[in-house]
């Protein structure tokens, strides 16, 4: 927003988590109408995915729970499309709010005296920096978890659904050629991810006593061993 306000004139590329034409970035999605275009990464369907493979290993936990940072604003949108989700399948959604390293630790002994069945990390940018927390969290009280990215699977957690990153920053990388080529990113439609990523870790689930469905590996684009 700070470029945006600085300039008019220079092309500006983003890759953002938020809605760029309800944060003011962009006019419109198809045509974004000014110096501003990119990709957008997370939406409440992705989370509702998550949700859904999270059930699938998941499938006698009745309480799910979600932890989303109350100060990003997408979360709420997401937690309502998650909550519709679980409705649908008849499970009960636990949202829990935490933007600090304190609060998340808060959230999960929430969960654990509720008795929550897995947990599902909302994706944005606090709660992926605190992955390490989290994932030791989730091990110590052995909760089923879904995070958005590989990563948090590699550092031992349960399983992970979203974007791949470097394909992203190709996929910008190819609209700043095309700007430099004369393009002009007024015309340029903001860009979904075109890859995701579904890994499992067999390792974790093995020490949570979970047997993985074969469905779901033969889905998976990595599974750790």
């Amino acid at each position: 927003m700070a470029a945006k306000a600085a300039t008019s004139t220079i092309p500006i590329l983003v890759i953002t988590s938020s809605d760029p034409v309800k944060s003011g970035l962009v006019a419109s999605f198809n045509l974004p109408d000014g110096n501003v275009t990119g990709l957008m990464t997370a939406t409440s369907v992705v989370e509702a995915k998550k949700f859904g493979l999270l059930c699938e290993m998941v499938p006698n936990a009745r309480l799910v729970a979600m932890i989303i940072n109350p100060d990003y604003p997408p979360h709420t949108a997401d937690a309502v499309e998650v909550q519709s989700a679980a409705q649908s399948v008849g499970r009960r959604l636990l949202v829990l709010k935490a933007a600090n390293p304190q609060a998340i630790d808060l959230a999960f002994a929430t969960l654990v005296e509720q008795q929550a069945g897995a947990l599902l990390v909302g994706g944005d940018p606090f709660l992926v920096g605190r992955s390490q927390q989290i994932v030791a969290m989730a091990t110590r009280h052995a909760i089923p978890t879904i995070y958005d990215f590989r990563e948090s699977v590699l550092a031992g957690g349960l399983m992970s659904y979203g974007s791949n990153l470097p394909n992203n920053y190709r996929q910008l990388g190819l609209y700043a050629g095309r700007i430099l080529k004369g393009e002009s990113a007024a015309n340029l439609p903001i860009m979904h991810p075109a890859i995701f990523d579904f890994a499992i870790n067999l390792v974790t689930a093995k020490a949570l006593g979970l047997e993985v469905p074969p469905t779901l590996l033969a889905r998976a684009d990595e599974v750790i061993e």
